[in-house]
């Protein structure tokens, strides 16, 4: 007999790579946003520490996907950052992304899932 996971318990194997795709995604941009202040804006180099701490715990979400391949991992990882810097530059830079990067969002996430969800052979 095959196991057949419940609704729920599907709903949780998707929704849990997800949202440590997501909290990795604005983990890795604030980090990088902070380097991005200091030499782009001119803002005090004390934004490094906070920033620095930001890259670790983006390092550290990355390691909690459940997938037999780092490079797997990361390359799923990649539509959802493309898609996690569109929503920090609308709610961060208070910039909106146009009808083409959206467009391109969702062929990143698509892609993503394809790589993170499809079936593998044993």
């Amino acid at each position: 007999m095959v196991f057949q996971p419940d609704f729920r318990e599907q709903t949780v194997l998707l929704l849990k790579p997800f949202l440590i795709y997501l909290a990795a995604g604005f983990a890795e941009i604030a980090g990088c946003f902070a380097v991005w202040l200091w030499l782009k804006e001119g803002r005090s180099a004390w934004l490094l520490l906070p920033g620095l701490v930001s890259l670790i715990l983006f390092a550290l979400l990355l390691t909690r996907i459940e997938s037999d391949s780092a490079g797997r991992a990361y390359a799923a990882y990649g539509g959802v950052y493309i898609t996690a810097s569109l929503v920090w530059m609308r709610v961060v830079e208070g910039r909106t992304p146009d009808k083409w990067e959206t467009l391109g969002a969702l062929v990143c996430l698509a892609g993503a899932s394809l790589i993170l969800l499809a079936p593998r052979g044993a």
